[in-house]
């Protein structure tokens, strides 16, 4: 019989509502979410519009959602989105800019998933009636796939600031936005001054079950909501899941701290054994990756050791994995984690 998962590092979307979270879930005020009519829904909506420094904002049931509706409202068909090779609008979403946009995108060759100003001006293509016109440069914040990484505010600006000389938009997947705010002690709104539309999840490190928020002008909200529809249209009594949200930025959005700490505290204790290596060498937020190039065993064998004991962690590729740690796993599940992964490595 498989032992059960008792220590979840895959993602911090393994999180589960708290007790207190599903409470304010079966409080909620609720109405239909469609003609405006849901308070619980409204409330969040202008809660992360604020937050965000945005004149508007939509409760939409993913990330996923939002970022494919800002590429519907920000492109027309036959247009390029510049991002990072190794963003997640690039490579995990199924291709949704292609299918349903028609935009193609040009990328940005970068381990870490920020980019540079200059980067995006030597990608801006010059007007040819043969070539895909440049329209939307697209930024993940944090950045996944470069180890949660965080954009400096100054980078956003200036690589804002060029997209806009040249015509085009800024769009910010902000799916662990919260994360970067806290680790750079920042506000959420001095990372999207230079955005024309940007979201977070609610489903990530915030511990909400489901749901994710777009905000932008009202001008793009209003040509957002057009695409909620297009796409699924209304979600009802939405309110008994946005309470969720409502709740998360009240009591889980400071504490996003103790993630990174816990992340590094993984990170210290791993580096080095069995010849791993971390990346990155500063881990900055609640993900990490580990390099086993240099360890006897593959990605898989270790995982499924690991999954012996209990543990889950994702595995990226013969000889990477990553580890994401979030409010459902403190820090003594981390050390214990970290413990059982040095013995399998050691004792190959």
């Amino acid at each position: 019989m498989t032992r059960p998962i008792e220590i979840d590092l895959v993602s911090d979307t393994s999180t589960k509502p708290s007790p207190a979270m599903l409470a304010a879930m079966v409080n909620a005020r609720v109405g239909d979410e469609q003609r405006d009519e849901d308070p619980t829904v409204l409330e969040l909506n202008e809660r992360v519009a604020d937050l965000l420094g945005m004149e508007s904002a939509l409760f939409l049931p993913s990330g996923t959602m939002c970022n494919q509706i800002a590429f519907l409202v920000h492109c027309r068909p036959g247009d390029e989105i510049i991002t990072a090779s190794n963003a997640h609008v690039f490579g995990s979403e199924g291709a949704g800019a292609s299918a349903l946009a028609g935009a193609q995108f040009r990328t940005l060759p970068t381990a870490t998933g920020v980019f540079q100003a200059s980067d995006v001006e030597a990608a801006i293509r010059a007007p040819r009636h043969r070539s895909p016109r440049s329209r939307l440069v697209s930024v993940e914040q944090t950045a996944n796939r470069g180890g949660g990484s965080v954009w400096p505010t100054a980078t956003l600006d200036e690589v804002a600031a060029v997209a806009h000389a040249h015509g085009l938009a800024m769009h910010m997947d902000g799916a662990r936005l919260p994360n970067a705010a806290i680790a750079s002690g920042k506000p959420m709104s001095a990372h999207t001054g230079g955005l024309d539309s940007v979201w977070i999840d609610l489903s990530k490190g915030l511990g909400c079950p489901v749901g994710a928020v777009l905000a932008g002008p009202k001008g793009f909200m209003e040509e957002a909501l057009f695409w909620k529809h297009r796409l699924g249209g209304a979600m009802r009594q939405a309110g008994f899941i946005a309470a969720a949200g409502l709740y998360a930025l009240e009591h889980n959005y400071q504490r996003l701290t103790e993630d990174h700490e816990n992340a590094r505290l993984f990170a210290r204790m791993v580096h080095g054994a069995g010849g791993v290596e971390v990346f990155p060498a500063e881990v900055a937020t609640n993900i990490l990756f580990l390099d086993l190039s240099h360890c006897a065993l593959d990605a898989a064998t270790i995982a499924a050791r690991l999954r012996d004991h209990g543990i889950r962690v994702g595995v990226e590729g013969a000889t990477r994995m990553r580890v994401v740690t979030h409010l459902d796993v403190n820090a003594g599940q981390v050390r214990q984690a970290a413990e059982a992964f040095i013995r399998i490595v050691g004792t190959h």
